[in-house]
C-alpha cells in the first residue's frame, strides 16, 4: 500500500538527509559506486573532497577523568560533607544491574554490540521514522556517538567549545563520527557503555548512573529493578523534559515507551512490561547536599577545604586545587571526632545564642599529634546576618576563616611563665606585686640584646589580688603587676619567640613585641590557643594543628598523607612545671574550681579577659586534649564590642570574666568528652631540673622515722630531726612534721620531723 501524500517525505527533508548520508558513506568507506557517488552527485559534491575533509579531522579523542564528587570523612570514615561540581560517582559496568544495561541499550542503541561506530541501519530507520512523524521519535546516534558528544561537552572549557559541542551542523556530526570511530578502535564495547553510563546526565543534578540511582531511588546502581531501570533509561534523551521530580506524568509515558521497546526486542516479556506499566514511579528522592553549609560540622569542613587550598602540592594554581577538590572524586580523611564535635556544639549553643551580639567558640586539639578534634561556634553558617548566621569562621586563624581573631588577655601569661622557668627562675621566687606598678618600658629587653625603644612609663594595674606572690600563686591569681615585673626579668624576645614556636601566628612585631605582650594584646584564634596549650599537655612537644590525615583518590590510592609535624620546643621538665602551676586553677582555691568547671580527670588551665571586657577566655587541657574556649563581643558585622551589659545566652552579663563566662562553656564540653579520654595524669615536675618546685607535704604521722625520711626525700625535701614531742602515736614513730601535712615547699627546702614520746600531751587525748 502506498503512503498517503500527507505522510510522504517533503523534498527538503529528503535533500537534507541525503547530505548526512554523504558523510556517512565517506567515513565508513562504503563502496563509492554503490552509495557515496550517487549521494554526492545529487548534492553536487565531489567524493574526494568529502574524504579529504574527513582526513583533516582529529583522529583520537582523549577521554579525561570524569568529574566526581569528593567526600570529607571523619576519623572513623563517616561522611561529614560532600562537595562537587557534578554529582557523580563512577562505577564499573559489573556494578550496574543487568536490567539497567538492557534498558539503556534497548532504547538508545539496540544493535550496540553488533555495529561499529555508526549504526547505518539505525540511522536510516531513525531518519525515516522521525521524518514521517515530523518529530524526534527515535535517536539516530549510536551510544558511541552520544558518548563523544557528552565527552566534548564535558571537556569544553570555553563558551565557544560548549557551543561547538552541540551545534546542529554536519561538521559537528562528522567530527563526532570520526571520534566515535577512534573510540571503537581503541576501546571495547563494555568500556564504551560503562563510560557512557557514568557520563550521561540523568536530570535534577544527577550525573552518571550511580548518582542517579541513589538520588531517585536511594539504591546503588547494581540494585536497580525493571521499573527503576526503565525510568532512568528514558531520562537520557531529555533529562529536563522527563525529570520525574518535575514532570512525573511525562516520566511515566517515557518509561512505558522503554518497557514496550524492551518487550518488542524480547529483552523482557510482554507480561512483565504490562505489569510494570501498572506501577507508579515509586520514587524515593534523596537530595545530595553539596558543600559545607549542609555538613554536620560546617566550620570544620570549611577549615579543611581552606587548609587544602593552601597546599600547593595539590595544584600549582588555586584554580587547579579547587578543580581537584571539587571534581577529583577524592576521599578526604580528617581528624574530627564527631562525639567531641557534638559536645562542643551543644555547649557553645547553650552558652551563647546565635542572635547574641557575641561569638562563642571552642577549638579542640590533641597533644602530641596536632589533630584537630572539633571546632564549634555559636553563629551558624549562612548568609542571613539578622538571623545570626555568618560565613566567617571565628575559630581558626585568619588565612583559613577570614576572621582577624581577638585579643587573648591573660592566657598569654603562660609564655612568660614558661620562659621564666626555662631561664632558671625558681617557682618559689617571690615578687612584691602592689595594686599598680610604674615600669620604664626602656628597661624591657627585646631581641638581639637591645632594649625596647621607648622610655615611656607603663603602669599596669591588678584586677585581682595584690601582695607578694611566687610563680604558683602569681599565675593562679593572674596578677598583672606580678607578670609585668616577671616579664621585665625574662625580657620580651624569648616569650615572644616561644609563643610563635607553639603555634601563635605573630606577624607584626611592632604591635606585638611590646611590654604589654604578657597581657595578651595580640589578636589570635581559639585554634591557635588550643594548639599552643596542647604543647604544655604534650610535655613541650609542639605539633602543628592539622585537620587532615590523608587524601585518597577515586581509585582508593593514597594521593597524599598528612603526618604529624612535631618539634620539641621546650624541655619536658619546663612543660611539667607549667602544668603543675596551671592545674592549680582547677583545684581548690583556683578560679576554675570556684566556678565549678573542674573535670574528674586531672586538668589545668588559664583564664583571660581583655580590655573593656570585649573578650573572655578559658584555655584548659587534660594530658590528652587541649580546648580553648572564647566568648567575644561582636555585632552582626563582626565588629568587636564589650560583653558588659549584654545578654549572653540565657543570662544578663554585668561584667564578663574568663572563669565565669568562658570557663563554664569549656567545662560543659569537657565534662561530656572526658568519658572518651584515656585516664592519664600530668608528670610531676622534677626538682632536679626545675628550681623551686612546690610540693605538698604528706602526712607522715605514725610512720617510722626511716620510712618518713625516705618519703620526704623522694619528694625532694631535706629532712632533719627535731627531737621528741608528746603524741598519741607509738614511741619512736613520727609525731608530726614542721611544716605540717598539706603545706607546700620548694624542692630542697627542709622539713623537720619530730618523734613521738608515746604519750599524748597533758590534758589532751591523742588523735590520729
Amino acid at each position: 500500500m502506498s503512503r498517503p501524500r500527507s505522510e510522504r517525505l517533503p523534498f527538503a527533508k529528503v535533500f537534507s538527509h541525503l547530505g548526512v548520508m554523504v558523510a556517512v558513506s565517506a567515513v565508513l568507506g562504503v563502496v563509492v559506486a554503490g552509495l557515496a557517488i550517487p549521494f554526492a552527485a545529487v548534492l553536487g559534491v565531489a567524493t574526494d573532497n568529502v574524504a579529504d575533509s574527513m582526513d583533516q579531522l582529529p583522529q583520537d579523542l582523549e577521554a579525561d577523568a570524569l568529574p566526581q564528587k569528593t567526600r570529607i570523612v571523619d576519623a572513623k570514615g563517616e561522611t561529614i560533607a560532600t562537595i562537587f561540581d557534578e554529582n557523580r560517582v563512577n562505577v564499573s559496568l559489573d556494578q550496574v544491574s543487568r536490567t539497567m544495561v538492557e534498558a539503556i541499550v534497548a532504547i538508545e542503541d539496540y544493535r550496540f554490540y553488533e555495529h561499529g561506530a555508526l549504526d547505518l541501519k539505525g540511522t536510516l530507520r531513525a531518519l525515516l521514522t522521525n521524518s514521517a512523524s515530523s518529530s524526534t521519535v527515535q535517536g539516530g546516534s549510536s551510544i558511541t556517538q552520544q558518548l563523544v558528544k557528552l565527552t566534548l561537552l564535558s571537556q569544553a572549557d570555553t563558551p565557544e567549545e560548549k557551543k561547538a559541542a552541540v551545534d546542529r551542523t554536519y561538521a559537528r556530526k562528522l567530527r563526532e563520527l570520526r571520534y566515535a570511530i577512534a573510540l571503537e578502535q581503541r576501546y571495547n564495547k563494555d568500556w564504551i557503555l560503562e563510560r557512557y553510563l557514568n557520563t550521561a546526565y540523568f536530570g535534577d543534578g544527577a550525573h552518571g548512573i550511580q548518582a542517579a540511582a541513589r538520588h531517585y531511588f536511594n539504591v546503588n546502581a547494581r540494585k536497580l529493578n525493571l521499573n527503576q531501570s526503565a525510568i532512568l533509561a528514558g531520562l537520557v534523551q531529555n533529562p529536563t523534559k522527563f525529570d520525574p521530580t518535575n514532570s512525573p506524568d511525562r516520566t511515566k509515558v517515557r518509561r512505558d515507551i522503554v518497557l514496550d521497546r524492551m518487550a518488542q526486542l524480547n529483552v523482557i516479556t510482554r507480561k512483565q512490561a504490562e505489569k510494570t506499566k501498572e506501577r507508579g514511579l515509586a520514587l524515593k528522592v534523596r537530595k545530595t547536599r553539596n558543600g559545607c553549609v549542609y555538613s554536620r560540622a560546617p566550620f570544620f569542613c570549611d577549615y579543611v577545604l581552606n587548609y587544602l587550598m593552601r597546599d600547593r602540592s595539590l595544584g600549582k594554581t588555586a584554580e587547579e586545587r579547587d578543580r581537584l577538590l571539587k571534581s577529583g572524586g577524592l576521599t578526604i580523611r580528617t581528624t574530627i571526632d564527631l562525639r567531641f564535635q557534638d559536645a562542643a556544639d551543644k555547649s557553645v549553643r547553650a552558652h551563647v545564642y546565635k542572635e547574641n551580639n557575641a561569638i562563642g567558640a571552642l577549638a579542640m586539639v590533641q597533644p602530641r599529634t596536632g589533630e584537630v578534634k572539633a571546632i564549634a561556634q555559636s553563629r551558624p553558617m549562612g548568609r542571613r546576618k539578622n538571623a545570626g548566621e555568618s560565613y566567617l569562621n571565628y575559630v581558626v586563624p585568619s588565612q583559613y576563616g577570614d576572621s582577624n581573631g581577638f585579643q587573648a588577655g591573660s592566657t598569654f601569661k603562660v609564655f612568660v611563665l614558661a620562659t621564666a622557668i626555662k631561664q632558671g627562675i625558681p617557682l618559689s621566687e617571690t615578687i612584691s606585686s602592689p595594686p599598680q606598678v610604674f615600669l620604664n618600658q626602656g628597661d624591657f629587653e627585646v631581641c638581639d640584646g637591645q632594649n625596647y625603644p621607648s622610655s615611656q612609663i607603663w603602669d599596669p594595674e591588678n584586677s585581682t589580688d595584690s601582695g607578694t606572690f611566687n610563680l604558683y600563686t602569681g599565675t593562679r591569681l593572674s596578677v598583672n603587676t606580678f607578670f609585668a615585673q616577671l616579664e621585665q626579668r625574662t625580657g620580651l624576645c624569648e616569650p615572644y619567640e616561644l609563643a610563635k614556636s607553639m603555634g601563635i601566628q605573630l606577624t607584626d612585631p611592632d604591635r606585638e613585641l611590646v611590654p604589654t605582650f604578657t597581657l595578651g594584646v595580640a589578636d589570635v584564634s581559639p585554634l591557635e590557643m588550643a594548639e599552643a596549650y596542647a604543647t604544655f599537655a604534650g610535655r613541650g612537644l609542639h605539633c602543628d594543628a592539622r585537620p587532615v590525615t590523608a587524601i585518597v583518590d577515586a581509585n582508593q590510592n593514597v594521593l597524599k598523607k598528612y603526618p604529624a609535624r612535631c618539634t620539641q620546643v621546650m624541655p619536658s621538665s619546663v612543660a611539667d612545671a607549667v602544668n603543675d602551676v596551671l592545674r592549680g586553677l582547677l583545684e581548690p582555691g583556683g578560679f576554675g574550681y570556684g566556678a565549678n568547671i573542674q573535670t574528674v580527670q586531672p586538668a589545668a588551665g588559664k583564664t583571660g579577659t581583655i580590655q573593656e571586657n570585649r573578650a573572655v577566655w578559658f584555655v584548659g587541657y587534660t594530658p590528652n586534649l587541649a580546648t580553648a574556649s572564647m566568648i567575644a563581643g561582636a555585632n552582626k558585622e563582626g565588629q568587636p564590642i564589650t560583653l558588659n551589659g549584654q545578654t549572653i545566652g540565657p543570662s544578663y552579663v554585668s561584667a564578663a570574666f574568663g572563669s565565669t563566662l568562658a570557663g563554664p562553656m569549656w567545662g560543659d564540653a569537657m565534662k561530656e568528652i572526658e568519658q572518651w579520654l584515656d585516664d592519664e595524669d600530668f608528670v610531676p615536675p622534677n626538682s632536679t631540673d626545675v628550681l623551686g618546685v612546690l610540693t605538698g607535704i604528706p602526712d607522715v604521722g605514725g610512720m617510722s622515722v626511716d620510712d618518713a625520711t625516705r618519703e620526704l626525700e623522694d619528694l625532694g625535701f631535706s629532712v632533719t630531726l627535731g627531737g621528741r614531742r608528746p603524741s598519741g602515736y607509738p614511741r619512736d614513730t613520727v609525731a608530726y612534721s614542721e611544716p605540717g601535712a598539706g603545706a607546700e615547699l620548694a624542692s630542697g627546702d627542709t622539713v623537720v620531723i619530730y618523734t613521738s614520746t608515746g604519750k599524748p600531751p597533758k590534758g589532751r587525748r591523742g588523735d590520729r
